[in-house]
């Protein structure tokens, strides 16, 4: 297995796989390890790779979910594409959530809600028969 740790902004490797350890796998995710570590690993094995900021002519790419809509807010990893700005998005669905339950909580304050329309009502004489039946 392959592990690495950032330190000052770079990847210090911790520990090499032996080739026969990884040979035994049928696929590996690699992510964020130098282009030229995983190329020297595609070389020497017979399995599929995958990467995320590893470099391409892999046979998959990935990212994590949050990253191509673009839901994080701040720091963005460097191995990410941004496709969308969904955190932005957000922000405006929020300020439209707590728009709409003001106008709510504004209606039943002033008596607007509920109108007629939100009302459930029934015929009078089934209130009468329900009334009986429950001794009123």
């Amino acid at each position: 297995m392959l592990k690495a740790l950032k330190g000052r902004k770079r990847l210090t490797m911790l520990r090499y796989f032996t080739l026969d350890e990884a040979a035994a796998a049928e696929v590996a995710g690699i992510g964020i390890v130098p282009a030229e570590v995983v190329h020297a690993i595609s070389a020497r094995l017979d399995i599929m790779l995958w990467s995320m900021g590893s470099g391409a002519g892999y046979e998959a790419q990935y990212l994590f979910a949050e990253d191509i809509p673009g839901e994080d807010r701040g720091h963005i990893p460097r191995h990410a594409r941004i496709y969308r700005n969904f955190a932005a998005e957000y922000d405006r669905l929020q300020a439209e959530r707590i728009a709409a339950f003001s106008e709510f909580r504004d209606d039943v304050a002033s008596g607007a809600f509920p109108g007629d329309r939100q009302i459930v009502k029934m015929p009078k004489a089934e209130l009468d028969t329900f009334l009986d039946r429950i001794g009123g």
